[in-house]
């Protein structure tokens, strides 16, 4: 078993630009009330409102994703959170850099700075608190002698993720798209997978990634990730989400970039969800050498082979 050791408080680098957490983002789907049982089940908090779902992670009240019911399954905007006293900055930058700023989507009641990425997505900055604190599970208890260490299935606790860690979208151009988010919203690459993949992480510190790309013909989501305390909490989230009829997915394994343990659960418009536990986390006063590597030596460190549709965007055969 394990105790939380709870949440670093929130850090900055002087001086440096940059947001410092991935906020919320915001899709939509052909069928919210399946779409709440997806989610209930995993065991985020679901709010209704307005004709949307609002999910929400542990105790806190913030939301982090926002749900919207269409026709398709489609990615609608990433909204990332900066400090107070770097919203004026954001603004100068991106008259600096010609970045051109649009009004927010009909219906949403935001007051940031709303702009189009390099691949038409479109994202949102906002003053906001930082989301992005490390969290980590202490060590590891040794079994006690004599004693049974695990409980009875029945009485195995709800398995309710702590926290929005990241997610990781499709891209047209992966190398464009470390370059825009590098230059414009002042992120910084962690590492890249042959051109094909590439995570980011935030300067004020934060996980090894809070957005990563995967390289396709249009713009989607591929997964959204959560945080849970422990790597027992991985399974136990497979076996929660196995056990509501949800089968389809990808796990129990361990990654090489980032170090996490996972287990990917398919949802029913063919994205995925990730309990991950024990993610890489890059302080803000470390500069962590962003490098390539290849494929073969750079995916998973173990578990089983993924699904052959792992990487395929379903959104692109609606565009």
């Amino acid at each position: 078993m394990t105790q939380l050791k709870g949440f670093i408080q929130p850090t900055r680098r002087p001086g440096a630009l940059g947001v410092h957490s991935l906020d919320h983002f915001s899709f939509s789907v052909p069928d919210l009330k399946e779409a709440q049982r997806f989610y209930t089940t995993f065991g985020l908090t679901v709010e209704e409102d307005s004709n949307r779902l609002h999910l929400q992670a542990g105790l806190n009240p913030h939301r982090c994703v926002s749900i919207s019911e269409g026709e398709t399954k489609a990615l609608s905007y990433l909204s990332f959170g900066v400090f107070a006293e770097d919203f004026p900055r954001f603004k100068k930058h991106f008259e600096d850099l010609g970045v051109s700023q649009i009004d927010p989507p009909t219906g949403i009641d935001s007051n940031g700075i709303w702009l189009h990425d390099c691949n038409g997505l479109l994202l949102e900055l906002k003053v906001g608190g930082k989301t992005s604190n490390e969290v980590r599970p202490a060590d590891y208890e040794t079994t006690i002698l004599g004693s049974r260490a695990a409980p009875y299935r029945g009485v195995a606790p709800q398995v309710r993720p702590l926290r929005l860690a990241h997610v990781m979208i499709f891209v047209r151009d992966v190398q464009k798209s470390i370059e825009f988010y590098s230059k414009v919203l002042g992120l910084r690459l962690s590492d890249d997978v042959e051109g094909n993949i590439a995570f980011m992480h935030g300067v004020h510190g934060s996980d090894h990634h809070i957005v990563a790309f995967v390289r396709s013909d249009a713009p989607g989501l591929h997964h959204c990730s959560w945080d849970v305390g422990s790597f027992n909490d991985v399974g136990l989230g497979a076996m929660q989400m196995a056990g509501s009829g949800y089968k389809a997915g990808w796990g129990l394994g361990r990654f090489v970039l980032g170090s996490n343990y996972f287990h990917y659960v398919r949802d029913p418009w063919g994205s995925y969800s990730e309990y991950v536990s024990d993610l890489d986390y890059i302080p803000s006063d470390v500069d962590w050498e962003g490098k390539s590597h290849l494929a073969k030596d750079a995916f998973y460190l173990w578990g089983p082979e993924p699904p052959k549709d792992f990487s395929v965007n379903h959104e692109s055969q609606k565009r």
